[in-house]
């Protein structure tokens, strides 16, 4: 068994990313643990599968998984979101949730850390995480999980906080 762990965002606007890796599936937590969401992936050579959430308030995770790259999709055929990147030389660089409206993915592998960026400059968030034995296109398809938790939880608290100033 092997830990994930680290931060998505920021100390104040982040989450942290907490999971053991048991040789074929990753399993923990994304946030705290009352905002957030559990993490399970399964993970064969060529394939992945899992759930990041519970049953109503989540999201499924399907697609290929290898050495060189990840094409998944995360959540469903209509409201879902394509991860697509590659892995070379220790850098993991592709996109999240589409071309037009989608964020960039620009990470890299040095000694057991991936760190770097999901989205841009101004509305991105920052990856910090410890891999352990963890394979590297697995942390990083867990790290874009992590950032659209993160994202969904934010814009659900900012459309939220909108709604309640409103008089009737």
């Amino acid at each position: 068994m092997s830990d994930l762990h680290g931060r998505i965002g920021g100390m104040v606007d982040g989450y942290d990313l907490k999971a053991e890796w048991h040789g074929d599936h990753l399993k923990g937590r994304i946030g705290g643990t009352f905002q957030g969401k559990d993490i399970e992936l399964t993970y064969r050579p060529g394939d992945v599968n899992g759930r990041i959430g519970g049953v109503f308030a989540g999201f499924d995770a399907d697609g290929e998984v290898t050495p060189q790259g990840v094409d998944v999709r995360l959540g469903g055929r209509i409201d879902g979101d394509d991860v697509h990147f590659r892995v070379e030389g220790g850098r993991v660089q592709g996109r999240f949730s589409g071309r037009i409206d989608g964020k960039d993915v620009n990470l890299r592998h040095e000694d057991d850390r991936l760190t770097g960026r999901i989205g841009g400059l101004v509305d991105g968030k920052d990856v910090n995480l410890s891999l352990g034995k963890v394979p590297l296109e697995l942390a990083a398809l867990a790290a874009v999980c992590a950032f659209k938790v993160l994202e969904d939880d934010q814009s659900a608290a900012s459309a939220a906080s909108a709604g309640s100033g409103a008089t009737n």
